[in-house]
C-alpha cells in the first residue's frame, strides 16, 4: 500500500509498516497524511463529550471507558497519520484492540446485576489483549492485527444482531444502522487499498478540495468513528432498558445523537 512517490516533510522518512494511499506531505509540511489525520476528529471530540455526559449521568464506568477508548484510538490514529512513525502506528492500532475488548465486555455483560464485575470475562479479555500486544510487537505483521481486530468485531456483531432480533427488537434500527455505517467504512477502506493507483490518478485531475472527497481512508475514519459511537449508544440503550432506567435520545446542536439516561428507575 506504500505510495511510490511522496514528498518529504517535517517527520522525515516513514518508519511505519503501513503507508496509506493519501499522498504524503501534500497539504502540509507538518502533517504526512492531512485528510487521514483531521478525519480523526470525529473519534476524539464527540466521544470525550459522551464520556463526560455518561459520568454525569452516574452510569457504570465501563461506558465511560468505552467512549474514552474511541477517543484514545482517535488520538493514536491522528498521531500515526500525522507522522507515519512506527511508534505512533502502535499508538493507533493497539488501542483498537483494547477499546474493542471493552465493547465486548459491555455487550456480553449487559444482562447482569448493576455494578457487578465479571472477573472471569475481564481476565480473558485482558489476557487476549496482552497476547495480541506481545505477538504484534514481536511479529510486526499488520494482517495479524487486522485479523485479531476482526475477531473482536465479529463477536460484537453476533451479539448485537442476537439482541436486536430476539431480545429488544425495537432497537433494531439503531443496531443495524451502527453495523451498516461501520460496514460501509470497511468497504471504502478496501477500495482505497485495492484501487490506490486509480484513486491517485483521479486526484491528479481534480481540484484539491474535490480530490479530498476521494480520500477513502479518511472516510473509513469518519464512518467507523460514527459506527463505533452508535454502537456504544446501542449498548447503553440495552443496558439501561434492562436496568429499567428511562433512556432518551437527544441531539446535540440538533445533529449529533446523545443518550441521556434518567437515574431514577421506572416504577
Amino acid at each position: 500500500m506504500a505510495p511510490a512517490a511522496d514528498r518529504t516533510g517535517y517527520w522525515g522518512t516513514p518508519t511505519s509498516t503501513l503507508d496509506w494511499c493519501e499522498e504524503n506531505y501534500v497539504v502540509s509540511y507538518y502533517i504526512a497524511e492531512f485528510w487521514n489525520t483531521v478525519s480523526n476528529l470525529i473519534m476524539i471530540l464527540p466521544p470525550i463529550y459522551g464520556a463526560i455526559q455518561t459520568y454525569k449521568d452516574g452510569l457504570e464506568v465501563r461506558y465511560v471507558w468505552s467512549f474514552l477508548g474511541i477517543a484514545a484510538v482517535g488520538i493514536g490514529s491522528w498521531s500515526f497519520h500525522m507522522t507515519l512513525q512506527y511508534e505512533m502506528q502502535l499508538l493507533d492500532e493497539l488501542p483498537m484492540i483494547y477499546s474493542c475488548c471493552i465493547f465486548v465486555y459491555c455487550l456480553y455483560e449487559c444482562f447482569k446485576q448493576e455494578r457487578v464485575v465479571n472477573h472471569l470475562s475481564v481476565t480473558l479479555l485482558l489476557t487476549f489483549s496482552i497476547i495480541v500486544s506481545v505477538v504484534y510487537l514481536i511479529w510486526k505483521e499488520p494482517v495479524f492485527h487486522q485479523v485479531m481486530y476482526a475477531v473482536l468485531v465479529a463477536f460484537l456483531v453476533i451479539r448485537s444482531v442476537f439482541i436486536v432480533t430476539w431480545v429488544y427488537p425495537w432497537l433494531r434500527a439503531l443496531g443495524f444502522t451502527s453495523l451498516s455505517v461501520f460496514l460501509l467504512g470497511f468497504v471504502l477502506w478496501n477500495i482505497d487499498n485495492i484501487f490506490c493507483d486509480s484513486l491517485r490518478a483521479t486526484r491528479q485531475r481534480l481540484p484539491p478540495v474535490v480530490g479530498a472527497v476521494t480520500q477513502l481512508h479518511a472516510w473509513w475514519h469518519i464512518l467507523t468513528g460514527l459506527g463505533s459511537y452508535l454502537h456504544i449508544l446501542l449498548s447503553l440503550q440495552i443496558r439501561s432498558t434492562y436496568l429499567k432506567h428511562r433512556p432518551k435520545v437527544k441531539f446535540l446542536c440538533g445533529v449529533w445523537p446523545m443518550l441521556h439516561i434518567e437515574s431514577q428507575k421506572a416504577s
